[in-house]
């Protein structure tokens, strides 16, 4: 028995070390994401909401847009649904892609930026910023399991667990309190982690199509025959639809319907896409489809979310689980302290290898990551790289936005130079000067 649990506390240190900074960065990412739109509207003032009255027009609203950015094409259009968010219009001009806010109650086009921080941390999280997509998909995703191995390990070799949430040791030095800080945290943290590894674990079946489950859940949008004389006589096709009428069919086709997404076709072979929110709960918008006909407004298809089969009921549960988003901004909020704890067990079990390490006359000139330092540290300085690549070609971002970024990462550098490395070897230092005595 002492053995087994020796292996399970060597398998849940592995991972928890050897992949320190990529189970950090996955985590921060995450955490950082559930609250990404309240980032937004704390730093895009055209984001502020002001709901005064009945929403405008969606003709209106567009229109807006088009007098803006008349070369540009609308691509998507998300209605927030927190009441303080203005909707968010994704206009593609000369290659890159505008995020243009809209206030729906006064009907006017609030400002714009080329990247928010909603889109940075959901790129951040889902992918790495890689290039090769899957490549940074099924990094980030294998870590749903890493996740899940560390806390089930964990509760093998911690003796009757269940009796220690509050077993908080203060007066035995930083090592034990750190440790018991360790324990407690991820005590308390253990159905938050359970529920993020199990709908990591399913993002991971979706994206291998196990059993079929992404083409389950992703139906084929219906296919329309392109009618070349009836196009409207426009460059900017997206800019010439009725979307008061598209919405008016899509209210019909499933009452009650709260709007919360329209997705314009690229020409007429393609139905308005139309989703959001009805009396089902938990599931995100696109359980609610309805799809219209550009041209003459006639329902094409629609899918309402109490009919769906159980697995696209199961997959569109998954992000509102995963990122918190289901009760508005309180289980945001609670899901953001649950990610930040979840990033402070990485931190904390460092620390505790590091510090076990310099104490240790055994392994002074060892390095606990041992060889994985080098995948950790490669892996981390490609993210920031491609991050840096995203910035510049992908999002077009100021100089100045660059600049902000890199302090950012700079005072982040250092301070985890001062807490993991100088603060450990100045104590180390101070306890043998003291023995010496």
């Amino acid at each position: 028995m002492k053995l087994q649990k020796k292996t399970l506390f060597k398998i849940h240190s592995w991972i928890g070390i050897k992949l320190s900074i990529l189970f950090f960065i996955v985590c921060f990412s995450g955490t950082m994401a559930t609250i990404s739109n309240e980032m937004d509207w704390l730093y895009y003032p055209g984001l502020r909401a002001s709901p005064q009255g009945e929403r405008v027009s969606y003709n209106l609203l567009v229109d807006q847009i088009r007098k803006e950015y008349p070369t540009g094409n609308l691509s998507y259009w998300v209605m927030a649904e927190e009441p303080y968010l203005n909707d968010i219009a994704y206009v593609e001009v000369n290659g890159h892609r505008k995020y243009v806010f809209v206030d729906p109650y006064q009907g006017k086009v609030t400002g714009s930026t080329t990247v928010t921080f909603q889109r940075f941390f959901r790129d951040l999280h889902y992918y790495m910023f890689m290039p090769f997509y899957q490549i940074g998909y099924f990094l980030v995703l294998v870590f749903a399991f890493f996740l899940m191995t560390a806390f089930i390990t964990a509760l093998v070799f911690y003796k009757k667990w269940w009796q220690k949430f509050l077993e908080l040791k203060q007066k035995k030095g930083p090592l034990v309190f750190f440790r018991s800080l360790h324990r407690v945290v991820g005590l308390w943290s253990l159905p938050f982690a359970l529920l993020i590894s199990i709908t990591g674990i399913w993002y991971f079946i979706e994206r291998t199509n196990l059993g079929n489950v992404s083409d389950i859940s992703n139906p084929i949008p219906p296919k329309l025959e392109i009618r070349p004389n009836e196009i409207p006589d426009t460059t900017v096709f997206s800019y010439q639809l009725d979307y008061d009428q598209a919405a008016q069919q899509a209210l019909a086709a499933i009452p009650g319907l709260k709007i919360g997404g329209i997705v314009p076709g690229k020409d007429s072979s393609q139905p308005i896409y139309i989703r959001g929110k009805s009396h089902v709960q938990l599931v995100r918008k696109r359980s609610n489809r309805v799809y219209v006909d550009p041209l003459d407004n006639q329902v094409v298809g629609v899918q309402k979310a109490e009919n769906i089969p159980t697995v696209m009921y199961l997959n569109d549960i998954a992000d509102p689980l995963h990122f918190g988003n289901w009760g508005g901004l309180t289980t945001k909020i609670i899901w953001f302290l649950g990610g930040l704890s979840i990033c402070g067990l990485v931190l904390t079990g460092i620390w505790i290898a590091l510090k076990r390490q310099a104490t240790s006359k055994k392994a002074k000139n060892t390095n606990v990551m041992g060889k994985w330092k080098y995948v950790n540290w490669g892996f981390a300085v490609l993210i920031v790289g491609y991050m840096y690549f995203f910035m510049i070609s992908r999002y077009a971002s100021s100089w100045s936005s660059i600049a902000f970024v890199s302090l950012i990462l700079t005072l982040f550098a250092v301070g985890t130079w001062y807490v993991f490395d100088y603060k450990i070897t100045k104590s180390i230092k101070k306890s043998k000067s003291l023995n010496s005595l």
